[in-house]
């Protein structure tokens, strides 16, 4: 059977060999430290899930409008208000099954051959294949450590070409915790709006901001930027919802519309109780944020203070999200060799970073225990000093 030119250009995914490899350890007994998570280790607040079984109880089971309901809808007008400045009616919001859904919807609607979509790297490895299976072609500028994974304006100018249709922003960013001031966003939306570029705004890690490091999201910078930006976001990260698949996007009415049609005809509504407990997340009581940010933080501090101790590894601080991009040069490795070595020789489960655009690097998460986050650490450490 002959499969389709658009499904062949995508690459599996370059992670599930270890993910699968470190869960069979485990299930034969093995003691493995996953440092892979892409989702809190946070159970769901309490009040949210009480609003779910309420939405059962009452018999909120059904169908629902495919872009999501209006009482959920209008909810993020007023956080996108609330908190990041931005005015966007119920026709400019559309509710999806997840952040990767919305973003998968996104580049269906736009994009087409010959276009470009211009992603920096690193870069979250959904992206590309999104763009590919869009028939879009995804161009990367290459981020370096020292310039703290940034993409710069000159750069960013050389880069873009009569066929490109957008730029993927990712503050703060997986898998580098990478996070952008205002100045920086205000040179990229300069940049965007002479030249009549779309902006993917991926705003999912917001609320994992930390030290004295704020959000700011691109659309609120003005009118002409707004109007080229897509805002997307979720409340998977925020409020350890990643199973509970509510995403949304916020931006110009006629791409909320057709992307509105993709979906209507895919998956229709996203699911009827999980948009009920997404509303009391958005609408409700805050605190479960701070503390779980707090908490990340901590691990965070101690993570890097670790790694940075370990020879032949080097991390800078991530600014937001829970995970840490480490380099490995020095180690003489590539990223998968190291990966699968460490997963082999200390029950130590990494994501290497070749997926995510740098084979030089690994991606470790801190959305795991401080137990387990320095079980782990002392094994990474006692293997670099017997094997290098």
């Amino acid at each position: 059977m002959k499969l389709s030119k658009r499904v062949m250009s995508v690459k599996p995914s370059l992670t599930l060999a270890i993910s699968a490899k470190a869960k069979k350890m485990k299930k034969d007994g093995l003691d493995v430290v996953n440092f892979g998570a892409g989702e809190p280790d946070f159970d769901t607040p309490s009040h949210i899930k009480a609003s779910a079984v309420k939405a059962i109880h009452e018999g909120f089971t059904k169908y629902t409008p495919a872009s999501g309901i209006p009482e959920l809808k209008e909810a993020i007008s007023k956080k996108l208000e609330r908190d990041n400045g931005l005015t966007y009616g119920p026709s400019s919001i559309i509710v999806s099954c997840g952040a990767k859904h919305t973003l998968y919807n996104i580049f269906q609607a736009l994009c087409e051959d010959p276009d470009e979509v211009i992603i920096p790297s690193p870069y979250w490895l959904s992206y590309p294949e999104m763009v590919k299976l869009a028939s879009a072609k995804p161009v990367f500028i290459k981020t370096r450590d020292k310039e703290a994974f940034k993409i710069s304006p000159s750069e960013l100018k050389k880069t873009i070409t009569k066929r490109t249709k957008a730029i993927i922003l990712n503050s703060p960013s997986n898998p580098t915790g990478t996070v952008y001031d205002k100045k920086e966003l205000e040179e990229i939306a300069d940049i965007a709006v002479s030249k009549k570029i779309l902006v993917v705004s991926d705003e999912i890690y917001e609320k994992l901001i930390y030290g004295a490091g704020k959000h700011v999201s691109i659309a609120s910078l003005g009118e002409k930027i707004k109007d080229l930006t897509l805002v997307v976001n979720g409340v998977s990260k925020s409020y350890s919802m990643t199973g509970w698949r509510i995403g949304y996007m916020a931006g110009d009415d006629k791409i909320v519309s057709a992307i509105n049609n993709i979906q209507s005809h895919s998956t229709s509504n996203p699911a009827s109780i999980s948009q009920k407990a997404a509303l009391e997340a958005i609408s409700g009581e805050q605190s479960s944020i701070s503390s779980m940010k707090k908490e990340f933080e901590s691990r965070r501090d101690y993570m890097v203070e670790r790694l940075n101790k370990i020879p032949c590894f080097r991390v800078s601080l991530p600014k937001g999200a829970f995970y840490v991009f480490c380099n490995i040069k020095d180690t003489g490795y590539n990223s998968i060799e190291i990966t699968n070595k460490l997963l082999d020789e200390a029950n130590v489960a990494l994501v290497p970073g070749k997926p995510f655009g740098s084979d030089n690097h690994v991606r470790l998460s801190f959305a795991t225990s401080t137990a387990d986050i320095a079980k782990g650490l002392d094994r990474i450490e006692k293997w670099v000093k017997e094997r290098l």
